[in-house]
């Protein structure tokens, strides 16, 4: 553990930053949209990729977060305001996901904007006992509301199914052949994703994250969660080393294999806890589309990488 403590306070000391190479956002990004169409602005490029999927060219879609931002320390700039306090519509995540955009939700609201948010139409999973790291966190104690929905194709259906009411009720849009076209590939896209993942023998479905994002994930598709490398729903958290060894000792005893990093994750603390431990550490997209801009892409990609693996 001794190598382990000093990249801690190296980490600290120099106060490492994690250079994350930024894509071009695939769903659209803020500007002038072409009249005659209402605007609907989301939040983050993944969630931005399946409102697209819905709307059509029924409305123009402007993605605020460049694709690969982390959406939990992302902040507006007065560009991205005034485009938000422009929209017909504004579709976020919630549950605080959006951490740095509270102010620009008010000021958009006060502006008149309508606002569909994602949680308040799926079934919300909850941290479960064991999962947090540090059961003082209101972010890990038992039943914090987890607000990575995304990462559930079933889940993301319910959100959209909800979305499709409220674009006629606000907007006048008519997206139900869509709609149902959405729905019958979301479920596709589960039957597909769960296909992959089958490759994993269920003694070793053992999940350790960057920081808690595949909760939804681990709940579809029948794994476990050991912890993770920043024990927080937030990236944004910082690892403590009784954390950490926490984690290691987690690991050992359920001898996992790999170890899955995302945006976020301080590089040296995830090299020392494989090197410590023997788990190889895989690098996962969480927050950003592939290059073909797909969610169901998306969802692929992660499920062939866990499964690789871990089988």
């Amino acid at each position: 553990m001794a190598d382990l403590a000093r990249s801690i306070m190296r980490l600290r000391i120099v106060g490492v930053l994690v250079g994350v190479a930024v894509l071009t956002a695939a769903c659209g990004s803020p500007g002038a949209p072409p009249e005659g169409r209402p605007t609907i602005v989301v939040t983050y490029s993944v969630l931005g990729a399946v409102v697209e999927d819905l709307v059509g060219d029924a409305a123009t879609i402007q993605v605020l977060m460049p694709n690969g931002a982390d959406p939990h320390e992302w902040q507006p700039s007065a560009k991205d305001i005034e485009t938000l306090t422009r929209a017909d519509l504004l579709v976020e995540n919630g549950l605080g996901l959006e951490g740095g955009m509270a102010s620009a939700f008010a000021q958009a609201e006060a502006a008149g904007v309508k606002r569909f948010i994602a949680a308040d139409h799926v079934t919300v999973r909850h941290v479960g006992a064991g999962e947090g790291a540090d059961p003082s966190d209101p972010d890990q104690a038992p039943g914090a509301p987890d607000p990575h929905l995304w990462m559930d194709p079933l889940t993301i259906r319910d959100a959209m199914d909800a979305l499709a009411l409220q674009l006629e009720s606000d907007l006048g849009i008519d997206v139900g052949t869509r709609a149902a076209d959405l729905d019958a590939r979301l479920a596709t896209l589960n039957d597909e994703v769960a296909a992959i993942l089958a490759a994993v023998p269920e003694a070793d479905r053992t999940l350790v994250t960057g920081h808690e994002s595949l909760g939804y994930f681990a709940a579809r598709y029948g794994f476990r969660l050991i912890g993770a490398i920043v024990p927080s729903l937030s990236s944004a958290a910082e690892p403590s080393a009784a954390d950490l060894a926490a984690l290691v000792g987690a690991i050992r005893a359920a001898r996992v294999p790999a170890l899955f990093t995302e945006l976020g994750t301080p590089p040296q603390v995830s090299r020392a806890v494989g090197a410590e431990t023997g788990a190889k550490v895989v690098e996962v997209m969480t927050a950003a589309l592939p290059p073909d801009g797909s969610y169901d892409s998306f969802m692929k990609n992660l499920a062939t990488l866990v499964a690789d693996n871990l089988r």
